[in-house]
């Protein structure tokens, strides 16, 4: 539905984004992630044909969004990061200005307004005028002037910004509704909106895609997806030690959480401190079984205390500052996209 091949934008001799390429099935929402400042924006505002690009292609259902700007924008519905309301319109009034506008013929207006109120739930603040809407209201305006005229690709830049936790909520269940219908591309650099609404992410990082994958097989690439956390009381560097010959443990590190024995002054040194508690992450290598059991008798059999004991997993935040914080060699992101079933030559 959607192919983006080698897209570049340049600004003078600054690069806002730099061959950009994904493709967005029919059906699917994709993620677009990243970074303030990382080039999400700009290739939404060229995918929907409000800005040219410098080099490189864009595709919407077959249209070139270059040279098919019209028949583009007739198949997109666009909801950019600030919705573009007329606060003196009514709901109502405002989605059939949107409908006409957007080449909807007048016999199927009705319905297609109706259908939009609906599926917004606007339809009980249809005749309130806008300006007297909450901003989650104003943002399920903008949602319903995006699909208002049934549109195969939909657009949304930063749906969420400035909502409550209910709003957020409201809004993310609405966007997966659209889904199967509509292909949609959610540009956002809120990570709990990708991994709770859409089906796969596309990573971007100053201007370029660092990444492309399901949010579980991102996560399951990361090295040191799976270990634990610990907080035992006693000789941590000891039980550190015993735990790092266990089989299947990658690396244990300790650090000291607080010093509870009563009386005890805080600035003693650290070997004074072996009734403190500590904390141990332990990452597991990704072809051990788990070791949980054995990691807790450990701990018993070395006489500490054990306070806490929690499986970590590798999360999408994880994975999302670890393609954003440092410049990944070629070699690298390669090893994140998905395998070509194609023979190699």
């Amino acid at each position: 539905m959607i192919q983006v091949e080698h897209l570049s934008k340049t600004y003078g001799s600054t690069p806002a984004i730099q061959d950009v390429t994904f493709e967005v099935e029919k059906g699917e929402i994709l993620g677009f992630l990243g970074p303030n400042g990382a080039g999400k924006t700009t290739t939404m505002r060229i995918l929907t044909g409000y800005l040219p690009a410098t080099s490189g292609t864009a595709k919407i259902a077959g249209f070139d969004v270059h040279e098919d700007s019209l028949a583009v924008r007739k198949r997109i519905g666009y909801l950019p990061e600030t919705p573009p309301l007329y606060p003196e319109m009514t709901v109502e009034g405002f989605l059939h200005f949107v409908a006409r506008i957007k080449g909807v013929s007048a016999g199927d207006r009705p319905v297609r307004v109706n259908m939009a109120l609906k599926r917004c739930n606007l339809l009980e603040k249809r005749k309130v005028l806008i300006r007297k809407l909450s901003k989650g209201f104003r943002q399920r305006v903008g949602i319903a002037q995006a699909i208002v005229h049934d549109p195969p690709a939909i657009i949304l830049d930063e749906p969420t910004v400035g909502l409550d936790p209910r709003q957020i909520i409201d809004v993310r269940n609405l966007i997966k509704s659209l889904a199967g219908e509509h292909t949609i591309i959610l540009s956002t650099h809120i990570l709990p909106e990708v991994s709770m609404t859409c089906s796969r992410v596309a990573i971007i990082n100053r201007g370029r895609v660092v990444a492309t994958n399901t949010p579980d097989q991102l996560m399951a690439q990361l090295n040191s997806g799976l270990g634990y956390e610990l907080e035992v009381e006693g000789n941590a560097e000891a039980l550190a030690q015993h735990l790092r010959n266990l089989a299947g443990i990658q690396s244990v590190h300790v650090s000291q959480v607080q010093n509870i024995q009563a009386g005890l002054p805080s600035d003693l040194p650290e070997a004074d401190l072996s009734g403190s508690r500590h904390k141990l992450a332990i990452a597991l290598s990704s072809s051990s079984d788990d070791l949980g059991r054995q990691i807790a008798a450990t701990v018993v059999r070395g006489g500490l205390g054990l306070y806490e004991m929690k499986r970590s997993r590798v999360s999408l935040e994880d994975v999302f500052l670890d393609l954003t914080t440092e410049e990944k060699p070629p070699e690298a992101i390669a090893a994140i996209e998905p395998e070509s079933d194609a023979p190699e030559v």
